[in-house]
């Protein structure tokens, strides 16, 4: 934007001022660009959606390409061997990182899928939508829509 101001200026020879007054300034001197009621969504590899909603959502200027999530709650679509299936996902906390295509959610982990499975972790989930894989970590438990139940400290789902 101040790029855009002295670009101008110099074409035009004029220099218009814009008030600020709805620029949070403790955002921009904490150096993070801050999100209420954020929401990102996309595709992943095999071109079927994703949704990531937080109250809160920060950038980070010196790193542009990850975004931070207060709160996250995530939606994933999925289709396997003909079935269609969405996983619902929440947090405490998470970040998605717009090159790995990794987001890692932290802290309370809860999976609840539409076929009734569940699965719950303490410390992460990682989903890479590039390797199509979903790692929990600490504490996993998992409850299958058959009756199966699964405790570990880590798992790893091939998607």
């Amino acid at each position: 934007m101040v790029v855009a101001l002295i670009g101008g200026a110099l074409i035009s020879q004029q220099l218009l001022w814009t008030p600020i007054t709805a620029i949070n300034m403790t955002d921009i001197i904490t150096n993070q660009f801050k999100m209420t009621n954020a929401s990102f969504a996309g595709t992943d590899s095999r071109g079927e959606p994703f949704k990531i909603h937080a109250a809160v959502g920060r950038q980070e200027f010196g790193n542009p390409d990850v975004i931070y999530f207060d709160n996250p709650t995530g939606t994933i679509t999925r289709i396997s061997d003909g079935k269609k299936s969405t996983e619902h996902i929440t947090a405490d906390s998470g970040e998605y990182n717009r090159v790995t295509q990794i987001l890692t959610m932290r802290g309370n982990i809860k999976i609840d899928s539409s076929d009734g499975s569940h699965a719950r972790a303490s410390k992460s989930g990682e989903y890479n939508q590039n390797a199509q894989t979903m790692t929990l970590r600490g504490d996993v438990a998992v409850d299958t829509n058959d009756g199966n139940k699964i405790r570990t400290q880590e798992l790893v789902i091939k998607l």
